[in-house]
């Protein structure tokens, strides 16, 4: 196991421990309310998780320096899926299930205890981008993202129990945007923000308010050539300092992690290269 650094060893610990709690739960779909006694910290621990082409799912485990444990299979057949994202129901910072969006437009949430699938919505085959955000609106559980073929961008706020709201409407024209991600704080204010990559490789951070009539700031430039990725996605903490990293494939298969910083004005440090080859065999990573 990897050493953990930092000023605070016993809180790094306590979230080494929780990650691998976490990681033991998705492989045997265990409840995460058995880890609730342990330190979460600041920011999701979800590790990261991979789905292949042949709808074979993989789980790795952070390590606490950054780095990820060999893969670990949890689940084959999940086929037809657009969309797959992890859900912290009780705001505790562990997966306490997730969601998956078929290609038909229904949308199930899979509770971590293995209790059957509920389906909690239809119709989002409108959608060509669904993204997990974590409590971006206020609710009680995690929030998901939506935006449609128009560019307007939709909230649902999350229950409890996997469920959410009805959509409610929290912007137009993100259509500009290749992708989006998010799931965590990343300036230190407590509030969950999300980052968007506009089709000329700029990012953009648009801090949350907890507001879900509006629950996002004005957008503020990170950087620019962030095109030479085909894939950038909000894994939670990764490197276990309680911020909430991002991490980033190319088309050669190389994963890069941006850690987090927790300040606004340069939310990630430089990247770190955390898998060398072989990672454009997943079509999605949850």
């Amino acid at each position: 196991m990897a050493k953990i650094s930092g000023r605070r060893p016993g809180r790094a610990a306590a979230r080494l421990a929780a990650a691998a709690i976490t990681a033991a739960l998705v492989v045997t779909g265990a409840s995460a309310a058995s880890a609730s006694a342990a330190e979460v910290g600041d920011a999701p621990l979800f590790g990261l998780q991979g789905l292949d082409s042949s709808g074979t799912a993989y789980t790795y485990a952070p390590q606490g320096d950054g780095t990820l444990s060999a893969r670990v299979k949890f689940q084959s057949g999940m086929t037809d899926l657009k969309f797959v994202g992890q859900a912290d129901t009780d705001a505790d910072n562990l997966a306490d299930g997730r969601w998956q969006l078929g290609t038909s437009g229904n949308i199930y949430f899979y509770a971590a205890d293995n209790s059957p699938a509920k389906r909690i919505g239809y119709g989002w085959d409108i959608y060509n981008t669904v993204v997990s955000v974590g409590q971006f609106g206020g609710a009680e559980g995690g929030d998901l993202l939506a935006r449609d073929g128009k560019g307007d961008l939709y909230l649902y706020l999350g229950y409890s129990d996997g469920r959410v709201t009805k959509r409610i409407k929290v912007g137009y024209g993100w259509n500009i945007y290749s992708a989006i991600a998010g799931n965590g704080d990343l300036n230190g204010d407590g509030k969950n923000d999300i980052v968007a990559r506009d089709k000329s490789g700029v990012l953009w951070l648009y801090k949350g308010t907890g507001d879900q009539k509006a629950p996002y700031q004005k957008r503020t430039k990170i950087g620019s050539g962030w095109n030479t990725y085909n894939t950038l996605f909000a894994a939670g903490d990764l490197n276990m300092d309680g911020t909430t990293d991002l991490v980033a494939r190319n088309a050669k298969g190389e994963l890069y992690l941006y850690a987090g910083t927790g300040n606004a004005a340069a939310p990630y440090k430089p990247k770190a290269i955390i898998g060398t080859s072989g990672w454009n065999t997943y079509r999605l990573f949850f």
